[in-house]
């Protein structure tokens, strides 16, 4: 079962679905079902004896994982999502769509035909945070009566009042893209702010512009690529479709420069956290199939450096990595990094006399460099981009999460 966000189904014998839940990590969620059955609930223990079978799916975020929940909810009405409620109605989000200035509500009953609803959410908590979040992206008005002078939220801008905010149509705009994206229309809010953003640009509303682009910024955070509920009930591999997609295409535009692929089952990436080289940290990630694989991950304390470094870093890692040799060969080496880190690799590997493909990802503008230093720059929706940033990420993560714990354990312990 993988560790990644998704949604999972409890199914009787006959195949009816009792429950339906969403997950950060379907594998710990899953199994926490039945690695603590003392502490569950009694209806927990009653579903849990009742269910013959489990199904999931996969998705590509948390924020698809609350969409998706919400559409099988909606679409079979589970028995036990109802009673583990305790009668009490999930929540709705409630847009009041007809008013000058819609609001944006959370609600238990669809009461208004006049509104526009979404859900239900089994979790209000998360679906507040989602709503939090989302307010500092398109900020918007809370309360059906707000008062004709600026309220707490507007001093935090979250909130554009009446009595100050004199663009209507700037603000029904804000809650046209809140309703796209809970309709998993995030890839189109993205498109219509670079539209916008470029305009501005031209304008010379350099200030305007870059608030947009904090905005599409913001947005693409949320998540990966947000897909629609309908995809993944039309689809229930398309998690697994979309990372063979990923993995094949960035294997023809690397054949496509002379770097020499013949397959990306395996892929290790290294990045290097450290301040003023003190506390320096490494990490090396690695992903199997397209698909983290976090069993596998290395964390590295690097000594060597007092001065911040990267070059001679990442070649100690490199280095202490490369003497493992109970540690299976991937199949290609991503470096966090230009010219420089992509030579060291390199060296390290010729020393090692080891013929690994080695790349880098330049964080300026994104660009993939090869090792004879060929720059291959693609367009932001590229599916081959998209797997590299996600690999580089998460090995920057993972190096800054260790170089955290090292500076903090240093200023407790001094």
């Amino acid at each position: 079962m993988p560790q990644e966000p998704g949604v999972y189904f409890f199914l009787d014998k006959k195949g009816k679905v009792l429950y339906v839940g969403k997950a950060r990590n379907l594998k710990k969620r899953v199994s926490s079902y039945f690695t603590s059955k003392k502490n569950l609930g009694e209806k927990t223990r009653l579903l849990i004896n009742n269910t013959s079978k489990i199904k999931i799916t996969a998705v590509e975020s948390e924020f698809d994982a609350l969409l998706l929940e919400a559409n099988y909810i909606k679409k079979y009405k589970p028995k036990f999502n109802i009673k583990l409620a305790d009668g009490k109605a999930y929540p709705l989000v409630r847009i009041t769509i007809n008013d000058d200035y819609p609001k944006i509500l959370i609600s238990r009953r669809e009461e208004d035909k006049k509104s526009l609803y979404f859900g239900p959410y089994p979790n209000a908590g998360e679906l507040k945070t989602a709503l939090s979040f989302i307010r500092r992206i398109f900020p918007y008005q809370s309360v059906i009566n707000h008062p004709k002078k600026p309220c707490f939220y507007y001093h935090l801008n979250l909130c554009p009042c009446p009595s100050v905010f004199n663009s209507k149509d700037a603000y029904r705009k804000n809650i046209k893209h809140i309703a796209d994206l809970f309709n998993g229309r995030k890839k189109q809010i993205i498109k219509e702010l670079e539209k916008e953003r470029e305009i501005l640009s031209k304008q010379e509303k350099f200030e305007t512009a870059k608030a947009i682009q904090e905005k599409i910024l913001a947005l693409q955070s949320i998540s990966k690529p947000a897909h629609k509920p309908f995809e993944y009930e039309q689809n229930p591999n398309l998690r697994i479709d979309l990372r063979v997609s990923e993995l094949n295409s960035l294997t023809k535009i690397l054949k496509l420069n002379n770097v020499h692929v013949s397959k990306l089952a395996k892929i290790e990436c290294f990045d290097i956290s450290n301040i003023s080289g003190k506390f320096a940290t490494g990490s090396m990630v690695v992903f199997i199939n397209g698909e983290k694989e976090s069993s596998l991950y290395r964390r590295f304390k690097i000594g060597s450096e007092e001065k911040p470094n990267d070059f001679a870093m990442i070649q100690e890692v490199l280095q202490r990595r490369i003497k493992h040799k109970e540690w299976q060969l991937p199949d290609l080496i991503i470096v966090d990094g230009g010219k420089g880190q992509i030579s060291i690799a390199l060296k390290v590997l010729n020393e090692a006399h080891i013929t690994i493909p080695v790349i880098g990802l330049a964080k300026r503008e994104e660009t993939i460099i090869t090792s004879d230093f060929t720059q291959i720059r693609l367009p932001k929706d590229s599916e081959a981009l998209h797997l590299v940033m996600r690999i580089r990420d998460e090995a920057h993560r993972f190096a800054l999460a260790y170089h955290k714990k090292l500076r903090s354990r240093a200023f407790l312990n001094p």
